[in-house]
């Protein structure tokens, strides 16, 4: 048995398998990932020499490769997904093949496999955009989904959630809020920011800046999806946030203050089209599971831990924004 993690190359799939594969050196691990331009194998060198780690590289959409990689008892973890908003909003295309099209060939061809479990990663912009003194969403909720990248990832929670109620596979869902820390690609707003900052470059606010997201290190989100592929319960959804509901304008000003500057170093750029207003999550479900966010309970302290982290890799980040 084996533990397969789809996506695993980006920025959550290499943080969450840098953690599992350190911590568990008695289990297998394989991570498949077609290198997108958000998929970086140098995520993944902390590992790559670990006998208990394999790379492959494999579009999940590539049926034929992934059957001959998925055997009865592993445990699937689906991370690999696009995942930047203006890029859907752009074109859809990929959007589409990759997060509903490959979703539905990984279900189909696991659920053939007999796996053990499959993990579903999502996001919490599927329930859409709430009011600022609306209540946080809960797993319950109907699904509003904004964006063509969030419809697209409703989608695949339809196809996983269907596979549970037809076929009883054994799927959980995590549905987390907005995640930072190293290994970021730079273009989502703290990594772009900071390596802007640190070239000397203004950072472009979308707006007024009031639009408000909930925010949680990235390891905290990768300690709650592996407990919900250990514990969770088939068929069930779960939220992960970390209660840090933050306004854009007040998240730039912190990352400001870091490199003592002051507003005269945003950039107001036009809002994004159908940018929703706020993000909140009701996380009683994961917490009741035994989970508690703990790097992410000061927001400030992380922040400024990964500020650092960019600092100090900027071979990494300069080779992705060329």
């Amino acid at each position: 048995m084996k533990t397969i993690v789809t996506g695993g190359a980006g920025f959550i799939g290499s943080n969450f398998l840098g953690m599992v594969v350190t911590e568990n050196p008695e289990k297998q691990f394989v991570c498949l990932d077609s290198l997108t331009y958000a998929g970086n194998r140098d995520n993944l060198a902390d590992i790559e020499d670990r006998g208990n780690f394999t790379f492959v590289c494999c579009d999940v959409c590539e049926r034929s490769v992934v059957q001959s990689l998925v055997r009865e008892g592993d445990v699937v973890i689906h991370f690999a997904a696009e995942s930047h908003v203006d890029n859907s909003i752009e074109g859809a295309d990929e959007f589409v093949r990759t997060n509903v099209y490959g979703t539905h060939v990984l279900l189909d061809v696991a659920r053939k496999a007999g796996v053990s479990r499959f993990v579903q990663v999502s996001t919490d912009e599927v329930y859409g955009s709430l009011g600022f003194s609306a209540a946080s969403s809960r797993e319950v909720d109907i699904l509003d989904p904004s964006s063509p990248y969030s419809a697209s990832k409703a989608a695949a929670e339809m196809l996983c959630l269907a596979a549970w109620h037809t076929f009883k596979f054994p799927v959980s869902i995590t549905r987390s809020s907005n995640n930072y820390g190293p290994f970021q690609f730079p273009e989502k707003v703290i990594p772009l920011f900071v390596t802007n900052l640190i070239d000397g470059v203004k950072v472009p606010l979308y707006g007024e800046g009031l639009n408000v997201r909930d925010w949680i290190y990235v390891l905290d989100n990768c300690r709650a999806i592996d407990l919900v592929a250990r514990r969770g319960e088939p068929g069930e959804v779960y939220n992960i946030g970390a209660g840090n509901e933050i306004a854009n304008i007040d998240l730039t000003r912190m990352i400001l203050e870091a490199f003592g500057r002051d507003e005269s170093w945003i950039e107001r750029v036009s809002d994004r089209k159908g940018h929703d207003l706020r993000y909140s999550l009701d996380c009683s479900k994961i917490r009741a599971l035994g989970w508690t966010p703990e790097i992410s309970q000061d927001f400030a302290a992380a922040l400024r831990e990964t500020v650092d982290w960019y600092r100090n890799h900027e071979e990494w980040w300069r080779k992705l924004k060329k």
